[in-house]
């Protein structure tokens, strides 16, 4: 992803951005942070509402093919997907004026 917003300056401003993560006990909060950062410099609206996954692994299935959330994180997920095309109606007329 840090690659995308290196060489991608111009496209992503005036854009609307969630994220997930995952990992451990910091469940990746700790990158997403610093990503904050990077994406409000490149014009780009960070939202608050995410999807943070505490131990990824422990929703794989014995194969570990399949990651199966709890209603939870399916619930965040919608929260964040839902003020993601808020952001996105109401910034479009700035993606379109730059």
């Amino acid at each position: 992803m840090v690659k995308a917003l290196d060489y991608l300056v111009h496209e992503w401003g005036y854009k609307p951005v969630g994220f997930v993560s995952y990992g451990g006990v910091s469940r990746g909060v700790r990158a997403v942070d610093i990503l904050k950062q990077i994406v409000t410099a490149l014009k780009m609206m960070p939202m608050f509402e995410s999807v943070i996954i505490p131990f990824f692994a422990q929703h794989l299935d014995r194969e570990k093919q399949a990651f199966t959330p709890p209603k939870m994180l399916e619930d965040a997920a919608v929260v964040m997907l839902n003020e993601l095309l808020r952001w996105a109606t109401a910034l479009k007329p700035m993606r379109q004026s730059a």
